[in-house]
């Protein structure tokens, strides 16, 4: 009988990712992979140290492994296990301990941690890694969104962020690899395709071959078949007239950039050594949408920051409310061992970074109904992900500029894009009916 593997993964969409690439190396080996809710053979759990809470939640996740079946090998990865491998290794029950590199050898580090008599520290120096560790996803368990990695680590080094210290410095992926990967997906019925990474703006860095991110996308376009091309995350520095131009232009990449914003007040930007301020970003945005009507830029912001008093913070939220973003994803400053700021003076109080994060969580809502208000009475394509309610026979998908759309239909069309007419909003939600 075939081992059993489960995985509970916490964090970004690159940790999703990479979850996925090591379970499809499982299956590769012949373990069979579970819910993490059965009883299993093996947990990994793929740790996020972004917050202090996601460390919390990752000792969580690794003592409630533990606790379902003793017996099991517990294996950890990821940024938590990365800069912080004493703190695993003293979670009793925690039998093998890998970080942030060599994840593609996961199955040999587990058959090593089964016959050891003491746990195994498999976590090396992350920051002497010089090439893309390659661990393409072989077979995906859904046919509907799939991610492809195109580069690890940065060099930005943001007085607040852990991750340089937990990625390393910048490495890209060779473009065929990305490319043949992207193909492979795509032939194997995938509706989407999402470029991630730590820095995809960064992307070409250490390759010896003159490409950008701007040209990775144009490549990626010409794929046959494909559907849907999604970027993830771009620093608003590496935003370039060529990649806003494959945007506007090309039809199958979706119109929705993640620009992180972090502060909407200069002098907390330079604090967090964000390098433009908030009229560069303003000028960018504003050169976006002109190209690109009805693009969706969605942000992240940092609410109190060391030193951020209530009027830079009110800088903040009227730079917010002003641009209007189509989705905020708004996060209260952790201090990270380690990073500049942690030991900056003037540290905010935990009830004031409540409060500021409710009223821009407030304010992000009106945004999102504001910003899919607009397309009411509209026809558009919708990516079908899942079925929420069999009895009414409801779907539930996204458009390519990132508004999530409830829809009716009696046929199973995951995967599938829908054509449909919007006819009303529900919450931040459109509701829609398919178009005959």
């Amino acid at each position: 009988m075939a081992k059993k593997v489960a995985f509970f993964t916490l964090g970004c969409k690159t940790n999703q990712y990479e979850s996925e690439a090591m379970a499809s190396i499982f299956r590769r080996e012949g373990f069979e992979t579970v819910s993490f809710d059965e009883n299993a053979d093996i947990y990994v759990i793929n740790t996020c140290t972004v917050t202090h809470l996601g460390d919390r939640k990752s000792r969580q996740v690794i003592r409630k492994a533990v606790k379902k079946n003793p017996e099991a090998i517990v294996a950890v990865t990821g940024c938590y296990a990365q800069t912080s491998p004493g703190d695993v290794l003293d979670i009793p029950g925690v039998d093998l301990v890998i970080g942030t590199a060599d994840r593609d050898k996961i199955v040999q580090l587990v058959e090593e941690a089964e016959k050891s008599p003491s746990p195994v520290n498999a976590v090396k120096d992350i920051m002497l890694h010089r090439s893309f560790e390659d661990m393409p996803i072989l077979d995906y368990e859904n046919r509907t969104r799939a991610f492809v990695k195109i580069q690890e680590g940065c060099n930005n080094y943001c007085t607040y962020c852990i991750i340089p210290y937990a990625r390393g410095p910048l490495r890209s992926r060779d473009p065929q690899n990305v490319l043949e990967e992207i193909k492979k997906l795509v032939n194997e019925g995938f509706g989407e395709i999402v470029l991630t990474g730590i820095h995809i703006g960064a992307y070409g860095e250490g390759l010896d071959q003159n490409i950008d991110l701007a040209d990775l996308v144009i490549k990626a376009a010409l794929t046959p078949g494909l559907k849907r091309l999604r970027l993830g995350s771009v620093e608003p520095l590496d935003i370039t007239p060529r990649l806003i131009q494959a945007v506007a232009e090309i039809k199958t990449v979706c119109r929705h950039l993640h620009i992180p914003l972090q502060s909407g007040d200069d002098y907390i930007l330079r604090r967090m050594n964000r390098k433009y301020n908030s009229f560069e970003f303003d000028r960018l945005v504003g050169a976006i949408r002109g190209q690109i009507p009805g693009i969706a830029i969605t942000t992240d912001v940092i609410v109190g920051f060391p030193g951020e008093s209530e009027e830079h913070f009110e800088n903040t939220y009227q730079f917010i409310k002003e641009l209007g973003f189509s989705k905020t994803h708004v996060f209260k400053y952790s201090p990270r061992t380690g990073t500049p700021a942690a030991d900056y003076p003037e540290q905010v109080e935990a009830q004031e970074k409540d409060l500021r994060s409710k009223r821009l969580i407030a304010l992000d809502k009106e945004n999102q109904k504001n910003f899919a208000r607009r397309f009411l009475g509209e026809t558009t394509e919708v990516l079908a992900e899942q079925l929420v309610s069999s009895k009414d026979d409801l779907w539930e998908g996204l458009t390519d500029n990132y508004i999530r759309v409830l829809f009716k239909s009696s046929s199973d069309v995951r995967g599938e894009l829908v054509q449909v007419r919007t006819v009303n909003l529900k919450g931040t939600s459109l509701l829609a009916k398919v178009k005959a």
